[in-house]
């Protein structure tokens, strides 16, 4: 029998990738995202797999969102074996004075809550059904250790995912759940191309930031889904090797 897998923020970059590379490997996966023709366009990209691919809308902002999205998870397919926990947003170089609270809100809600909500109702599910257990990948980011300057949201809200995975963790070890965080450096992406042209830098400067391919990306995450359910990475942090994190910078 199949895994079922669900990757939220699987319309585009990190979460397709990884979508795609489950299907590849012989999962179901449900792609979760706001835009259902993104999410069909990811799953088209499949070409033979993509029969396995089921797009499903939600906004995992809105827990009533969630619960529906999960109701459907139980339905149709009885149980799920993977969450990948990938949806998430950033916000313009800000500094904590300027932060407007509809914007911190804004970063809460998807970044944290969002988080929260799909971890949570995947926990349930994985608590009650038969065999028991499974596992959710959580993306933290570079910013879970080491904020950007001007970045007082998205540094937060990827601090407390550090907490969320390690006390998911814990909890989980009674159910069979094995809980683990993936912390992301820069990716090659149309998003990620100032990164190369010059962003700020603790010291105040402006400089170009190394990005790696998101193949290395893809096959870290991959490691870390294939495991048995008795071994746990619970932190991994991948990045381009000159990519200025360890030290000084």
């Amino acid at each position: 029998m199949r895994k079922i897998a669900l990757v939220t923020g699987a319309g585009s970059g990190i979460g397709r990738a990884c979508a795609l590379a489950l299907l590849k490997a012989g999962w179901q996966v449900v792609f979760v995202g706001r835009r259902l023709e993104a999410l069909q366009a990811s799953i088209a990209l499949a070409g033979e797999h993509s029969g396995n691919g089921h797009a499903i809308t939600a906004d995992l902002s809105q827990e009533s969102d969630v619960k529906a999205l999960f109701a459907q998870i139980r339905e149709r397919f009885g149980r799920l074996d993977l969450l990948f926990n990938n949806a998430g947003i950033s916000l313009p170089f800000t500094l904590p004075g300027d932060m407007l609270g509809d914007d911190w809100r804004r970063a809460v809600d998807i970044n944290l809550n969002g988080a929260f909500y799909a971890l949570s109702y995947a926990f349930k599910l994985m608590q009650e059904q038969q065999p028991q257990g499974g596992r959710i990948i959580n993306n933290g980011s570079i910013s879970a250790h080491v904020p950007r300057p001007g970045s007082i949201a998205y540094a937060a809200t990827k601090h407390a995912i550090s907490g969320l995975t390690r006390a998911a963790a814990l909890d989980g070890r009674a159910f069979g759940i094995a809980v683990g965080q993936i912390d992301i450096g820069n990716v090659t992406s149309d998003m990620t191309a100032k990164m190369t042209q010059g962003v700020p830098q603790a010291d105040g400067s402006i400089k170009p930031e190394p990005c790696m391919d998101i193949a290395a990306v893809v096959e870290t995450f991959m490691t870390m889904a294939s495991l048995p359910l008795s071994a746990n990475i619970l932190s991994v942090t991948v990045m381009a090797s000159q990519m200025p994190y360890v030290g000084r910078g």
